[in-house]
């Protein structure tokens, strides 16, 4: 595994000891909360690139600082909570959490889930920082497309979209490709959700004169023209 930050923020310290040990022994770089009054301080002084939260912490709860990272940053976090009812999952998911993992569990899952995430967060750009066409150019890291001087924010699925077709550009990209890039998953995704996200995106770029961007070529998907 790459040397990532993973922040853990457990306030039972033999879990927290455990979790860093076992994660730290693939490579990352992990630092334990400490001061649980002020988690977004420990964050803003690490830069984690994955956090692991749990739910129940002294002073203010799990869905507390997910939703205060939420206000910065696109960091992925994977809630670890005993309280693994419906309602806790479903509530973590809304307050922007990317995973919820039940206790007790097994490390090795731990570290797997935590591997699939970081993969998916970053070693989808494949390296690359900045891709560019039409004079557009999309910042990977920041997660902004910046075109005649001004910047504008994309949500995760409306990077990788455009990251997807970017990467590609001149090519027509499948809406299977896409869909595979997005969700990664061998659940089945309605082919709705895709056109919705395309259609958002599309008018999020024509209210910046980015009009013809996204170009639809029937039958086979979308391009990029470069």
């Amino acid at each position: 595994m790459t040397a990532y930050r993973i922040l853990v923020v457990e306030d039972d310290a033999v879990i927290a000891a455990a979790v860093a040990r076992h994660i730290g022994a693939w490579g990352c770089e992990v630092r334990v909360a400490r001061d649980f009054a002020d988690i977004m301080g420990e964050f803003t002084a690490f830069e984690p690139q994955l956090v692991l939260l749990d739910i129940a912490l002294p002073f203010y709860n799990g869905y507390h600082w997910c939703s205060e990272i939420r206000r910065v940053s696109r960091v992925p976090v994977i809630f670890i909570s005993s309280a693994s009812d419906n309602m806790n999952i479903v509530m973590a998911m809304n307050m922007g959490a990317d995973d919820f993992i039940a206790k007790p569990f097994d490390l090795d899952v731990l570290t797997a889930k935590v591997q699939a995430l970081l993969r998916r967060a970053y070693d989808f750009a494949g390296g690359a920082g900045v891709l560019s066409a039409q004079g557009a150019t999309l910042d990977l890291n920041a997660g902004t497309l910046e075109y005649e001087g001004r910047a504008l924010d994309l949500t995760k699925n409306e990077l990788r979209i455009l990251q997807t077709l970017l990467e590609k550009a001149g090519q027509v990209v499948s809406r299977d490709e896409l869909m595979l890039r997005l969700w990664q998953t061998d659940s089945f995704v309605d082919e709705n959700t895709l056109t919705v996200n395309i259609t958002r995106l599309r008018k999020k770029l024509s209210a910046r004169g980015l009009d013809d961007l996204i170009k639809t070529r029937k039958g086979q998907g979308y391009i990029v023209e470069r």
